[in-house]
């Protein structure tokens, strides 16, 4: 099923249900009283409605940060309320706005306003059918490598808001542009370690674009859909031993066990071999002590941009030795690649957490999911 028509389904519902009730109220500083919105998973934002205003906050913007970032949304039209003059006010509904990461992509698609995307660093690697359209059309102009961004060029379309993400506490070429009078606004989705905190993500889009209650109801579909596949594993008594990631290097790199993709694992009712090891990052570990734990894996999912076992060997002989290798249990997550390349999972996996759900389950226990066909993943010949 097409975005198009989950969208659909989400507007549908958005009368009956809503993630985001208003439950506690906190004083702003211009001493006004508002209400503080229901986010369920997430923890790296919050949403303030003062009724002529709303609070948007980035609490935790990268690894590490002890402080966030505030933004002031102010409705078209409507004065800036007082005592809000020195903080950042940004307008909406935002009308056009430049992203800089791939998973912020489907967050305007299923919001239904993919056309206020205005440039985007290195736009091959955009999947989305919908916005390579948009770009084939000239509506979206290619700002150059992300780490050498053309900021000239983006300075030149005058975005309402250009939408970043930090690694560091050092904001480099988003500083520039918040300089230059251009609304910078910082997404920090990816430290969230609850698939579903991830995809909660969209609210904080739909705040900037004034379509909260479509954001509201494409989260309640995407949390349902996940909830029915966990209820679905909820009695499996046997869970096979899983294993992730591929060597760089000197060094093999997978997934810790707080990690995003080590808890969608352990949803399935996989056993991910180092589920114990608490880190949300990414381990290095040595070839050899991956294989003492893993020689004898149930299933390897996670291969980078392998495509087959021969290119796995091609990489290093020594991955055959894995008996998931021997098996024919290896899975890459590259089933849907963009007209120029770019990984539709990388793109739209952080928003859909269900649909990585129901392929992992259907990897693990095909007899739970015999109708299914892999979305995301594909098994390697």
């Amino acid at each position: 099923m097409r975005p198009g028509i989950f969208i659909l389904i989400a507007l549908l519902i958005t009368l009956l249900f809503s993630s985001c009730r208003e439950r506690t109220s906190r004083n702003d500083v211009s001493g006004d009283k508002g209400n503080v919105r229901d986010i369920l998973y997430a923890k790296g934002f919050s949403i303030t409605d003062y009724g002529n205003y709303k609070k948007l906050e980035v609490l935790t913007p990268y690894p590490g940060a002890n402080t966030g970032f505030t933004y002031y949304l102010v409705k078209q039209g409507q004065e800036v309320p007082e005592g809000l003059t020195e903080s950042e006010i940004i307008e909406v509904p935002v009308q056009s706005i430049v992203c800089t990461s791939t998973t912020h992509i489907p967050l305007l698609e299923y919001l239904g306003v993919e056309e206020a995307l205005k440039g985007f660093p290195n736009t091959d690697y955009i999947s989305s059918t919908k916005v390579r359209q948009r770009i084939n059309l000239g509506f979206v102009t290619d700002l150059g490598q992300e780490m050498s961004m053309n900021t000239e060029l983006l300075m030149a379309l005058d975005p309402d808001v250009v939408m970043g993400y930090m690694m560091t506490g050092d904001l480099g070429q988003l500083g520039k542009i918040r300089q230059a009078g251009i609304p910078v606004v910082i997404n920090a989705e990816y430290l969230e370690e609850h698939p579903l905190g991830r995809a909660e993500w969209i609210k904080f889009m739909g705040a900037l674009v004034d379509r909260e209650d479509v954001a509201d109801s494409v989260f309640h579909m995407i949390e349902s859909n996940y909830r029915v596949t966990l209820e679905k594993v909820k009695d499996v008594k046997s869970r096979p031993s899983v294993m992730s990631g591929v060597v760089y290097g000197d060094t093999w790199f997978l997934p810790g066990g707080n990690n995003y993709a080590a808890k969608l694992i352990d949803d399935a009712e996989g056993q991910y071999l180092w589920e114990n090891e608490s880190t949300s990052g990414f381990l290095e570990k040595s070839f050899e002590s991956v294989y003492e734990r893993a020689y004898d894996v149930d299933f390897w999912v996670g291969v980078a941009s392998y495509n087959s076992l021969q290119q796995l060997t091609e990489g290093d002989v020594r991955y055959a030795n894995f008996k998931a290798f021997k098996t024919g249990r290896v899975y890459s997550y590259n089933n849907r690649m963009g007209a120029k390349g770019g990984n539709e999972y990388l793109e739209l996996g952080y928003l859909r957490p269900d649909l990585i759900l129901k392929d992992l389950v259907s990897i693990f226990h095909p007899d739970l999911s015999e109708d299914h066909e892999l979305y995301f993943f594909k098994k390697l010949d």
